[in-house]
């Protein structure tokens, strides 16, 4: 597919709630495949009310909506595009509803038409992948915050979806729990939209980062020119920001060596992303297999009933 592939395309979207002001006006935002986009702007200022639109949860005043190279705006058009695009809500309790972190992961595929086998499987494989082999029988509700918060990242990841909108993933975690987030989505070929207060979180996963103001969504290039002032809410004020001792050294070294550096891991991301998706195909076949054997089977012990 190419690289350009437009997924996401918004013209001229305007939104306001019952008795407010607009928050969205005739805002306009792209998504192309391979986008990995950071979204960080004060409270109020529209970028749930964003994803919820794209999902069809919310419906615009006016505008243009394209997902996928197609328009959308009957129910219809959602629940078809909802299949291909995971939402992580902000709040991890609205995303877990099921007894059991098994069943709540293996939901989205059963949803999907896999059989329970398939589904359950799948579910297994990328609790693992997200470290969290284990967890299979562990009650949703007695989970940490930050074990919720990634329970319903896995929820989203089994439903294989082409791109994530991810609405505060960091909002309440600890700090090994926001390590873990972020090696794992580092390790997604997923484009996706992140929307954080976290701005060293959105500098390490995502490839471009904008604000929002007076409705709309703007490039903050001041994010990419200085490394120690960005857009916040109470104004903009330098600050130091906590970098790893590896990313120290690529500075000194020069953007260069950073560049190509982000280029391997993004390669290393497709790499670690295509073995996980021949692993689940593999899963699916041996299930094909099984099913066909057990098949032949069935027919051959007719075959002899008949011929006794």
């Amino acid at each position: 597919m190419s690289q350009n592939e437009l997924l996401i395309n918004l013209e001229g979207i305007s939104f306001k709630y019952p008795e407010g002001p607009l928050v969205l006006d005739e805002l306009d935002f792209k998504l192309e495949r391979g986008n990995r986009i950071g979204l960080i702007a004060p409270n109020g200022s529209g970028k749930t009310t964003l994803f919820h639109i794209i999902m069809g949860l919310l419906k615009p005043l006016s505008g243009k909506l394209e997902i996928f190279g197609k328009p959308v705006r009957e129910e219809k058009d959602f629940a078809a595009i909802r299949r291909r695009i995971g939402l992580l809500f902000q709040d991890a309790d609205d995303q877990l509803f099921s007894p059991t972190v098994l069943e709540d992961v293996a939901f989205g595929p059963l949803n999907l038409g896999k059989s329970k086998n398939d589904a359950v499987q799948i579910a297994r494989q990328t609790l693992d992948y997200l470290g969290l082999a284990g967890f299979e029988d562990r009650i949703t509700f007695k989970l940490s915050g930050g074990e919720k918060r990634l329970v319903s990242l896995a929820t989203v990841l089994a439903m294989e979806p082409e791109v994530l909108l991810l609405d505060e993933p960091m909002n309440g975690l600890d700090i090994e729990t926001k390590a873990k987030l972020t090696e794992i989505l580092g390790g997604l070929d997923l484009s996706y939209v992140l929307i954080s207060h976290d701005f060293d979180f959105l500098a390490e996963t995502a490839d471009s980062i904008y604000t929002m103001a007076d409705g709309k969504i703007l490039l903050d290039e001041e994010l990419h020119l200085h490394e120690h002032i960005h857009a916040h809410e109470h104004g903009v004020y330098p600050h130091q920001h906590m970098i790893s001792s590896n990313d120290r050294e690529y500075r000194k070294k020069g953007s260069s060596e950073w560049v190509s550096d982000r280029r391997q891991r993004k390669q290393d991301r497709r790499q670690r992303t295509q073995d996980r998706r021949q692993n689940l195909e593999d899963i699916r076949q041996q299930s094909d297999d099984g099913s066909q054997t057990t098949e032949v089977r069935g027919q051959r012990s007719e075959s002899r009933k008949q011929n006794r």
